[in-house]
């Protein structure tokens, strides 16, 4: 944690709003493809996935299989197009779509949504950390928090990168070695016994539900997009998505086996206690200290991402545009040094407010399931849609009344229906347009 801090302050000045929120847009494909395979190795995709492992046997990889179809998709369909908008936030690419209140909605959405994703994070961190040392987790999240919140305060999407690349390095070092230990000790069997892709405790339906909500989130993800507007290039930012997502694929399976494993060796445990049982029934004290920092680096590394995201998103989208109105005529250096002060109290303040909810709701899989869901209801259908809306013959109201629609009925019913809210968005998007042609149509005969 001390040389993760150290890597993110040191020897790094901003040159103004384009350094903190975008790494000033100059992203080579190396470090756009670092940032981008340690965000992804959060905590649903270690501690997370692992425990699917455990429960649900080998068709628990297709958590982080469902990110690398989203990720190819993003890929190959969209990452050119995204970073030759020239805008700088998920919402700001909403608004140019479908106008400035479907982008206020889409800000709301994203920021609550993404406040329970760094809550995973933290949660994961303090488990990882009770599992080393004992004692109260609280004090751990606590401690884990404010590394990731001051070196993210203090250089923002430049710290985020810099400390990414070297968190990479760890998380795959670190996986390697425990999976290579708990090989050694379970044997191949629990392996080969086992089906794919679909098993006696995941059906068909359940992973065709996962790969629609949890791909749709990397899709369309506002973290994901974040990395791409930071890119130099379209072409860095469609090769940078390729590669991490081919990169992860075998990771799925590496850590998805750690959890069958543990199920093997410890049948008596719970699922996301996979990773902690095989660090201390199976390790030296050395290789704990590297499966643990190995993991700290995953969830700090998807922390810092989405903190700089949910940050970038409650300045520009939401103050911004206020603040910009009633200072219309304030001078643009004032603007920017007020706005920077504005940026690192949201990066304290959003941090404090996941840990709160860290503290009072300490479930990995099931905190960020309900923050995905809300979020690709909402989003997935007028995102997607906003780049042929007028091919389609779509309108502002009707994918303002999507994201509205979509995300309320899945914060109402998602989950025990994950796909309803997304089905419901993408209907009311064409129904509302159609019917608002139809009463336009309707109002020029009346005129003529």
């Amino acid at each position: 944690m001390l040389a993760i801090f150290i890597i993110g302050t040191w020897r790094h000045r901003l040159k103004g709003l384009a350094d903190f929120h975008l790494a000033g847009k100059n992203q080579g494909t190396i470090a756009l493809t670092g940032t981008f395979c340690a965000t992804i190795m959060g905590a649903s995709t270690t501690i997370g996935m692992a425990g699917l492992g455990y429960s649900r046997g080998l068709p628990g990889s297709w958590w982080l299989l469902s990110g690398t179809i989203g990720m190819l998709l993003l890929s190959v369909l969209l990452a050119e197009k995204i970073r030759a908008t020239g805008c700088s936030t998920l919402p700001q690419l909403v608004g140019s779509f479908w106008g400035e209140r479907a982008r206020a909605a889409a800000s709301i959405l994203i920021a609550i949504s993404w406040i329970g994703v760094i809550a995973v994070q933290i949660i994961a961190s303090g488990n990882i950390l009770l599992a080393v040392f004992g004692g109260d987790i609280s004090h751990y999240m606590v401690a884990c928090t404010m590394v990731f919140v001051l070196y993210t305060a203090y250089g923002g999407k430049v710290s985020v990168i810099r400390t990414d690349m070297f968190q990479i390095l760890i998380i795959i070092f670190g996986m390697i070695a425990l999976f290579w230990q708990a090989l050694k000790a379970a044997g191949p069997l629990p392996l080969i016994q086992l089906s794919f892709p679909t098993s006696a405790e995941m059906n068909c339906w359940e992973v065709i539900s996962m790969i629609l909500v949890v791909g749709s989130a990397y899709l369309i993800g506002p973290d994901m997009y974040s990395h791409i507007f930071s890119s130099r290039s379209s072409k860095g930012a469609k090769a940078s998505a390729f590669i991490s997502a081919v990169l992860l694929i075998p990771l799925a399976f590496l850590i998805t086996s750690l959890g069958i494993f543990s199920r093997y060796l410890y049948p008596t445990i719970t699922p996301e206690q996979a990773i902690p049982s095989l660090m201390a029934g199976l390790l030296s004290p050395a290789i704990v200290g590297l499966v643990a920092a190995a993991l700290l680096a995953a969830f700090m590394s998807s922390a810092d991402t989405c903190l700089m995201t949910a940050t970038s998103i409650l300045t520009f989208d939401i103050y911004g545009e206020v603040y910009r109105r009633v200072r219309s005529n304030a001078d643009p250096n004032a603007i920017q040094d007020h706005m920077m002060k504005v940026s690192r109290i949201a990066v304290v303040a959003i941090g404090a407010s996941a840990l709160i909810l860290a503290v009072s709701n300490p479930d990995i899989i099931k905190t960020l399931l309900i923050a995905y869901t809300v979020f690709t209801s909402g989003l997935l259908m007028p995102v997607l849609a906003g780049f042929y809306k007028d091919r389609l013959g779509l309108t502002c109201n009707g994918a303002l009344s999507a994201i509205a629609g979509g995300g309320f009925i899945a914060i109402i019913l998602g989950q025990s229906y994950p796909l309803l809210g997304m089905t419901a968005s993408a209907v009311i998007l064409f129904a509302a347009s159609w019917l608002e042609r139809w009463l336009a149509r309707r109002q020029i005969k009346r005129i003529c």
